[in-house]
């Protein structure tokens, strides 16, 4: 698959801990993904911001009620009712690394693929697309699934039973 550069990275690394971290170019890589997936036409921005429980745990409480750590939040850019405003920023990513690899570790997977599934997860969430529903998280997997093997990796979903996934409510 070639995929064209359209994603401008603001990449922050805020982590106290020690987590083994995907490059930028892995992280672009995912989002050009998503975006090549989609046949977007124009660049657009995406800022990652890599956690430690504790920032992860205090924005899914103050954003979601959740008083806990999650792997990933996200927050799609609201565009303002300016017309001829062009902007290009699809959100926000914050992805707790630790969990990451915590998740990884117990579901056996390889790191740097569930590292770009969280990634391709979260960039979903930024284009609309949600898991609250059965019907929506089916249809969510099997987006993600596809831009997992258009990149090479395995179906993230295959070794999980696709029920008791989809609907928890830490992505």
């Amino acid at each position: 698959m070639e995929l064209m550069k359209r994603i401008i990275l603001n990449l922050q690394i805020v982590v106290q801990e020690r987590v083994h971290l995907p490059t930028s170019d892995h992280f672009s890589r995912w989002l050009e993904a998503v975006l090549f997936f989609f046949k977007f036409k124009t660049s657009q921005e995406v800022t990652i911001r890599i956690v430690d429980p504790d920032e992860s745990k205090a924005l899914n409480w103050r954003y979601r009620r959740q008083n806990i750590a999650t792997n990933i939040l996200s927050f799609p850019f609201e565009i303002p009712s300016i017309n001829d405003l062009k902007i290009s920023l699809l959100g926000d990513l914050v992805i707790c690394g630790s969990i990451v690899e915590k998740e990884a570790q117990e579901q056996q997977k390889r790191l740097r693929e569930h590292w770009a599934h969280m990634v391709i997860h979260g960039s979903l969430h930024l284009l609309g697309y949600d898991h609250i529903t059965l019907e929506h998280a089916k249809h969510m997997e099997v987006i993600e699934t596809q831009i997992m093997r258009n990149l090479g990796y395995s179906d993230p979903y295959k070794e999980i039973s696709s029920s008791s996934i989809s609907l928890k409510k830490n992505f």
